[in-house]
């Protein structure tokens, strides 16, 4: 994460600033702050990128597993018609398609909050750190005015 390297630059350069008299105000080089900042805001478009990319991955891990749960219950559905043709094993048939079909929900809602609660998890951890660094930007350009 490059930004938090830069952002790490900017904290050393105002720790480090020889302090006005009388008063808890540093003097910084203007142009060095205004150059880390432009880099910065360099960066911050691919984190952003990578945040899209994360919400993308979770629709699409969404996907495939509702689409494997699909097939699951489209599987259980063919067995079962291939069952009817058997008098005496319809009987069991249709015990079986009750419990193929509701494991297969089962595991379908398992995959489904699962892959939600991974997604939400990644995407909460980009969104504290997209936060965090913004309130620190905002501190900076604070502490600047």
């Amino acid at each position: 994460m490059e930004i938090f390297t830069l952002l790490e630059t900017l904290e050393e350069i105002i720790e480090n600033s020889k302090n006005m008299p009388f008063t808890s105000k540093g003097i910084v080089d203007k142009e060095e702050i205004l150059d880390i900042i432009k880099e910065i805001r360099i960066k911050l478009p691919e984190e952003l990128k990578q945040a899209k990319w994360v919400k993308e991955e979770r629709t699409r891990i969404l996907i495939e597993a509702q689409k494997e749960a699909d097939d699951i219950v489209k599987e259980a559905e063919n067995r079962i018609i291939a069952m009817i043709d058997e008098h005496e094993i319809t009987r069991k048939a249709y015990a079986q398609k009750a419990e193929i079909i509701e494991t297969a929900n089962e595991m379908a809602r398992e995959i489904s909050n699962g892959t939600k609660e991974h997604a939400d998890a990644l995407l909460g951890k980009i969104e504290d750190v997209l936060e965090e660094t913004l309130r620190t930007i905002q501190n900076n350009r604070r502490e600047l005015s």
